[in-house]
């Protein structure tokens, strides 16, 4: 006597199959949860204001909102999602200031990706403004190749694509035009 019948055969099949399939979702989720919580950022702070220094002499004041430290990912950044305000300092004291709705300071290249609004001014008066600029830590260099407004005492242009010096000393741009007085 069988108390299978052929049409059951494939019923208790499917139960192990559902059964599976349910644990494998729950380690899945386990698995998705595992990755979130990774990418985590390592430290938060709220209202910094940071000086950097070399030798004594202060370098650069940074100051935000708010500050996501990834120092434990595999390429770590610190990112400013409520803007920054950044003052570099030559050797003589001049400052150039940089304003941007949103950085991201990327450790392993020292570069910083400037986004939103972004304006930098030099203290004899030069400005530009521009939706996207890096900035080389290293070189002290600026570039884009978005478009732009440079305005200086000599007049104002446009352009699109633009790399100089942190004191508006050295300038490359690209595919410019408007009124600038020369020498």
């Amino acid at each position: 006597m069988t108390f299978l019948s052929k049409n059951s055969i494939p019923l208790l099949l499917a139960i192990p199959f559902c059964l599976l399939v349910i644990a494998c979702e729950s380690n899945f989720r386990d698995v998705q949860k595992m990755g979130v919580s990774e990418f985590a950022p390592s430290g938060d702070a709220d209202s910094i204001n940071l000086k950097y220094t070399d030798s004594g002499r202060i370098t650069a004041n940074l100051i935000s909102p708010k500050m996501l430290d990834y120092a434990t990912v595999e390429f770590p950044f610190t990112e400013f999602p409520k803007g920054i305000r950044l003052t570099l300092f030559d050797k003589n004291g001049k400052q150039t200031l940089v304003v941007a709705d949103y950085a991201v300071s990327h450790k392993a290249t020292n570069l910083i990706d400037l986004q939103g609004h972004v304006k930098i001014s030099s203290q004899s008066g030069d400005l530009l403004e521009t939706e996207q600029l890096y900035y080389d830590q290293k070189n002290e260099w600026f570039f884009t190749e978005k478009k732009f407004k440079f305005t200086s005492t000599k007049g104002v242009s446009y352009g699109e694509g633009i790399d100089f010096s942190k004191d508006f000393k050295k300038v490359n741009s690209q595919k410019i035009s408007g009124q600038v007085q020369s020498e």
